[in-house]
């Protein structure tokens, strides 16, 4: 069996509007992650790093 996708959640739950600013995923990702099959988990997880990094970038 493939080896399963990590959770990005860090426990430390922000939401922005329909954002968690602390992992980057979107309410309707983290609603639906345990649902979720391997590749749309591995599509919400680059979704999620993309966010972050545009976070980043905004803040300084």
């Amino acid at each position: 069996m493939a080896k399963e996708i990590e959770n990005p959640c860090i426990s430390v739950c922000q939401l922005s509007g329909d954002l968690c600013v602390s992992c980057g995923r979107s309410k309707d990702d983290i609603r639906q992650w345990k649902r979720m099959k391997r590749p749309e988990k591995m599509a919400a997880v680059q979704r999620a790093k993309a966010r972050l990094k545009g976070l980043k970038k905004s803040r300084g």
